[in-house]
């Protein structure tokens, strides 16, 4: 995402670089704007995260961020999530729902700013949007197989990725049709002053 930002380049001199959120490698009040794209969710201590946003921010400075909302009205997710169950009824892989849509509770999302430091009240727009796959089977094996999900199917049985795979697909056509799919996806984006 970055080098395609360097790419299509600014109107005004940027620095793109990568960084790690617990420790940010910028002075104090040294930066205009901080943004995170669906990370925050894997922040291993947001609180500190957020600490370390606010510390790097000038005042006036702003963070925005998304985070997805509840697995319920993300519907590929939670029909992938729904299908592995059945694979796997007794152990099922759950990272879809405990880390990406983990985080999806405003009232936290503003406590843990708060606990950050941030004192503005942070603005939370939910926004739903439209999630298109030119079929289940794709969409099946870009979560069976091309998410963190994988890791966790495989460690349940790396044998079964395959089945996995397939009933995901199974699921996904008979909630969403054979053909050409249109599920609805909901996230959250929150601004932040410091």
């Amino acid at each position: 995402m970055l080098k395609l930002a360097e790419e299509i380049g600014t109107a005004r001199p940027v620095q793109w670089r990568p960084a790690d959120a617990m420790q940010l490698p910028f002075e104090d009040t040294s930066v205009d704007a901080v943004v995170c794209q669906f990370g925050v969710m894997f922040f291993p201590d947001r609180p500190h995260a957020y600490a370390e946003v606010r510390r790097v921010l000038r005042p006036g400075g702003v963070f925005l961020f998304n985070a997805w909302d509840r697995i319920e009205d993300n519907e590929l997710a939670d029909a992938a999530t729904a299908a592995l169950a059945t694979v796997f009824p007794d152990d099922p892989p759950r990272f879809m729902a405990r880390t990406p849509h983990g985080y999806h509770d405003v009232a936290l999302i503003a406590a843990d700013l708060a606990r950050g430091g941030f004192d503005a009240t942070p603005e939370i727009v939910t926004l739903a949007a439209r999630s298109l796959a030119a079929s289940a089977r794709i969409a099946a094996i870009a979560y069976c197989q091309g998410t963190p999900l994988r890791g966790e199917i495989e460690a349940r049985d790396a044998t079964r990725l395959g089945e996995a795979t397939d009933v995901t697909q199974r699921l996904m056509e008979q909630r969403f049709g054979t053909g050409a799919i249109d599920t609805k996806i909901q996230a959250h984006v929150v601004a932040v002053q410091r």
